[in-house]
């Protein structure tokens, strides 16, 4: 009985030093499989002029009275109509928006007998807002006649209509094909630095191991603006700048 306990006693010994041996040698390969690896990061950029542009602005007229508010609307936007049609433009290269009207109020503050101050929401009449927006893509003759007439809305406003241009916003048709340029070219450039650091160790560059990409940025050309964790996408600037990074992982032999 005593000596069955014991073989079954070195059996379980034996059984994990086996066990024991395995795991310590997995661990030294893995290990080692890490060590001998090289990881490189490649950038890729390129400057750009946006092909799409965007603008839009807006007007509004306010009255005590719904429907004279809306009347007046509609003759501001004929006098807007005809104001950009001297511009040049025709009259299939802008969009008006529907009208909107809403109520308006304005806070009046009294003073109590006990000294306190006492404020409450009075209606202030009716405003009526219309929109007119324009947008073009790869027409560099309408682009530059858009740019030009954002800067030329005070004659409207020394007309008596109150009109409000927004920022123009300049965007790029293909970003799809832009970006799969820019992560070719931060894979070669990539690829080229792991290559220079291995020849300088003497060493060989093996099987590509391991890739991620970076955040996509787009900023204003000349920019110093420090990539952010979400991307940048600048819209105020013409021309651009569009970078990527890539970061490979690749085995030694």
């Amino acid at each position: 009985m005593e000596k069955n306990r014991s073989l079954l006693y070195a059996a379980i010994w034996g059984l994990a030093m086996i066990i024991t041996a395995f795991v310590v040698g997995k661990g030294i390969r893995n290990r080692n499989a890490n060590q001998d690896a090289i990881n490189v990061v490649g950038l890729g950029t390129k400057d750009f002029i946006s092909d799409e542009i965007f603008w839009k602005g807006s007007f509004s007229a306010k009255s005590m009275d719904a429907k004279e508010a809306y009347n007046t609307i509609l003759a501001d936007k004929e006098k807007v109509r005809q104001f950009f049609i001297s511009k040049g433009f025709k009259e299939s290269e802008f969009t008006f928006g529907g009208a909107n009207i809403a109520k308006t109020f304005r806070t009046v503050s009294t003073e109590t007998k006990d000294g306190d101050t006492k404020s409450e929401e009075v209606f202030d009449g009716y405003t009526a807002t219309q929109t007119i927006s324009f947008f073009c893509q790869k027409n560099d003759a309408l682009m530059r006649k858009i740019e030009q007439v954002s800067d030329q809305t005070s004659e409207l406003i020394n007309s008596g209509i109150e009109f409000n241009g927004q920022d123009i916003q300049y965007t790029y048709s293909d970003l799809p094909g832009l970006k799969h340029n820019l992560i070719e070219n931060a894979t070669k450039d990539a690829r080229e630095r792991a290559q220079k650091i291995v020849k300088t160790g003497n060493g060989d560059l093996g099987k590509l191991k391991d890739a991620s990409m970076g955040v996509f940025q787009i900023t204003g050309k000349g920019s110093v603006e420090e990539d952010s964790y979400g991307g940048n996408f600048d819209t105020r600037s013409k021309e651009k700048t569009a970078r990527i990074t890539v970061r490979l992982s690749y085995v030694l032999e």
